[in-house]
């Protein structure tokens, strides 16, 4: 109960102007989309937001692009507009769209005109599911609010009041551009795609409803026969009144008793089948109060560390991972749908992958609830990644908040079973300090999973050693290697020895080499198929070789994806080749080599 509470209370001192509470589960509220053609404006200068004295217009200013941009009369001097020939998909990103936007960084305003039916007394949210990386939103000439980070949803609370029935003008300011004391900061190794990236949805909602909920398996029951179930529920207002539960598939209910803005219940249930890769069984779970009714589907599982181990269901499992970008290759766009989420993760289970890790960022909610029915486990990150301020408290405080915004939405996903505060940070005292306070806090919001980053080594005499200070708050100790593709050859492997300063599962979040699809050489031949294959023979021949606390890897990466540092004119043109398919979803010889290992594991029931 006490997780509930400090989810909303994080969530209203985060620095996000968007208005909390974050109403989640989405998927199954009554919403109206917004999804569809909106008009742009390209803005570099950011005209439409400052006056030549670079000062933010306010409201009633008629050269404020949020304004409407009819004349009032044949005198009146408008110098912004909104046409149709001038429009982008919603969701999507603007840089796969118009060849014009290709490296574009900077502002564009989007807007969309919608009626809007009679619900009654009904509250009405906006919501979204991320814009890239600030928004500004404005409805009918008043501001709503604003929202930074790319990856995470947020919403506003609409007043009735400046909803009209017919032609409400809705505009968001997205700007894109990289800054220094931002999560992620400046430099990074993916496409920096722009825009209105997931849905858009008005959510109708009662005036008395559920905002948040858990419902999961408790960890002391994941071996008895009678399962305890435990959980709580949050509202938008106190109330004193009884909340039905529902497992309809077990014939289950329970009444929840709440005298306040939240309660919390823990319960036993007979012949409860669990939530595995093995057998992904998902449940309907029915909340009902007095004013609101909301449905989901729920697998439950429990996940812990026990010394060297990790446990799926009080049992060790060996992740048979993969790297995923939200990118789809071909043409080169940001993922956003349920089709897309199917495509990837059907391209994992090809590998015969049992888990993911979601790079670099919190993927869109497809992914996660497509990995629930499929039956993959998902590492989900927020993209502290590399060379963050981490002296700064402000910046700590928004990666907090995308944190919290990670946490919010995907807490009832059963695939989801490690929550990642970021990815090969440099061992610094304020890093550390900076990293661990994510850990806890992450441990805070969501005790019921491992929290992990991906840790930093150093080697010496041809021993690794993983001794990085955040190993002690980490609960499984994750490190990038790429012996053979940074240095030396792959079959450095052969000698390499591995040497870990804490007695926590050890797990490969990265590995790989590129290979330019299509390109044939000798295995010494650098970018051709032969040695990208190499490479992971090498890598497998080392893994067989592991200590026992070696729990699993997630190789970099499953499709070639798009990234500006990748220039190099024959081989990549922009474009990170360490794909185990290549951009038009071909198989290059490499995806085999760690198939044939997977497989092996498998037989092994690991």
């Amino acid at each position: 109960m006490k997780k509930a509470i400090l989810l909303s209370s994080l969530l209203l001192h985060a620095f996000c102007y968007a208005q909390t509470p974050l109403v989640t589960n989405i998927a199954n509220r009554s919403t109206i989309s917004l999804n569809g053609k909106w008009q742009y404006i390209v803005d570099p200068y950011e005209t439409g937001f400052y006056d030549y004295r670079w000062k933010e217009r306010n409201e009633k200013d008629r050269e404020a692009y949020w304004n409407s941009d009819v004349p009032e009369n044949k005198t009146d001097r408008k110098e912004h507009g909104y046409t149709v020939k001038n429009s982008l998909t919603v969701p999507g990103d603007w840089n796969s769209q118009d060849a014009k936007f290709l490296y574009y960084e900077g502002s564009v305003w989007y807007k969309r005109s919608f009626d809007f039916p009679d619900v009654g007394d009904k509250k009405v949210f906006l919501y979204f599911g991320a814009v890239n990386y600030k928004a500004d939103v404005y409805l009918n000439g008043k501001k709503l609010g604003a929202h930074k980070g790319g990856f995470t949803p947020f919403n506003f609370e609409i007043a009735r009041s400046l909803l009209k029935e017919k032609g409400n003008f809705l505009v968001v300011k997205v700007d894109n551009k990289r800054f220094a004391d931002e999560i992620p900061t400046l430099n990074t190794d993916w496409w920096n795609y722009g825009g209105i990236t997931r849905d858009v949805q008005l959510v109708i909602m009662p005036q008395n409803f559920m905002t948040d909920y858990s419902i999961r398996l408790a960890k002391s029951s994941s071996s008895s026969k009678e399962k305890k179930i435990e959980g709580w529920i949050k509202l938008n207002t106190a109330v004193n009144e009884n909340i039905l539960l529902e497992i309809p598939a077990l014939k289950f209910k329970k009444e929840i008793t709440v005298n306040g803005d939240s309660a919390g219940f823990d319960f036993t249930v007979p012949a409860l089948e669990v939530w595995s890769y093995q057998h992904p069984v998902l449940y309907k779970v029915i909340l009902t109060s007095k004013d609101d009714k909301v449905t989901d589907k729920v697998g439950f599982r429990t996940i812990e560390v026990q010394g060297a181990q990790i446990l799926l269901n009080g049992e060790p499992v060996f992740l048979r991972g993969i790297c995923i970008h939200e990118e789809i290759p071909n043409p080169g766009r940001r993922a956003y749908s349920r089709a897309d989420a199917l495509k990837l993760l059907l391209q994992a289970k090809e590998l015969n992958a049992n888990m993911v890790r979601l790079a670099h960022y919190p993927h869109n909610e497809n992914m996660v609830r497509v990995a629930d029915s499929l039956g993959i486990m998902v590492w989900s990150e927020i993209p502290v990644y590399w060379t963050i301020d981490f002296a700064n408290s402000e910046v700590l405080q928004k990666a907090k908040q995308q944190l919290n915004e990670m946490i919010a939405r995907d807490h009832n996903r059963a695939s989801v079973i490690i929550w990642s505060v970021g990815n090969e940070t440099p061992v610094t005292e304020a890093r550390t300090k900076f990293m661990s306070t994510l850990v806890k806090t992450a441990k805070q919001l969501d005790g019921s999973r491992i929290i992990s980053a991906a840790l930093e080594t150093h080697t010496e005499n041809g021993v690794i050693t993983v001794d990085d200070p955040l190993g002690e708050f980490t609960d499984i100790v994750s490190v990038n290697e790429y012996l053979g593709w940074y240095g030396g050859l792959p079959s450095n492997c052969r000698t390499a020895q591995w040497k870990v300063k804490y007695d926590k599962p050890l797990f490969f979040s990265e590995t790989g080499a590129e290979a330019l699809e299509g390109f044939h050489g000798d295995s010494l031949t650098r970018w051709s198929e032969e040695y990208q294959q190499w490479f992971y023979r090498e890598q497998v021949a080392m893994m067989k070789r592991m200590p026992a606390n070696f729990s699993g890897l997630s190789p970099w990466i499953l499709n070639d994806f798009r990234s500006p540092r990748r220039n190099n004119p024959v081989y990549q043109e922009g474009w990170n080749k360490k794909g185990l398919f290549d951009r038009n979803g071909k198989k290059k010889k490499a995806f085999y080599i760690l198939k044939a290992y997977y497989d092996e594991m498998q037989k092994k029931k690991l």
